[in-house]
């Protein structure tokens, strides 16, 4: 290659690195612009969060308040009882037998409830005396094979001896 086709490639690599370069500064300005536009975003998407709960919250706070009003007012209402309030509130004959019915058979739930438990208190006590007389029984039984088995030896000693008398 001669001295000026040198130069030309050179000052052609020169012109193309400072395209590269500039294509590079123009994408990095367009993605801080990008990212600052995202940032405004996110700052006018959390104002209006901010207004949006406000106002939720002092449509609740209102709404409390007049819930807390009625109940109020329902509550003087309800202690200055009128005529025909005071006659309800008398207990008819009704609601007096209505009463001692659910008394009676409360009573009667408590005493069947009482009877279980009497009647699992005797099982109980069933199975108990049961074991112990089974525990007795096979006390008793390894005691008799145990007096058994002593005769026997014995019974074999004494054939055994009679046997060397013989001889």
């Amino acid at each position: 290659l001669t001295e000026a086709d040198r130069d030309r490639q050179s000052k052609t690599e020169t012109a193309r690195d400072r395209q590269i370069q500039t294509e590079t500064d123009i994408d990095r300005q367009t993605q801080t612009e990008t990212y600052r536009d995202r940032q405004r975003n996110t700052e006018t998407d959390r104002d209006r969060q901010r207004q949006t709960d406000t106002a939720r919250d002092r449509h609740r706070q209102r709404q409390t308040d007049r819930d807390r009003d009625r109940q109020r007012q329902t509550e003087r209402d309800r202690q200055t009882p009128t005529k025909i309030d005071r006659q309800r509130q008398r207990p008819t004959e009704t609601d007096k037998y209505r009463q001692r019915k659910t008394e009676t058979d409360r009573d009667r739930q408590r005493e069947t409830e009482i009877d279980r438990d009497r009647q699992r208190h005797t099982d109980t006590d069933r199975d108990i005396q049961r074991h112990t007389e089974t525990g007795r029984d096979r006390q008793t039984d390894r005691h008799t094979d145990r007096q058994t088995v002593t005769e026997i030896d014995r019974d074999r000693q004494s054939k055994t001896e009679t046997d060397r008398d013989r001889q």
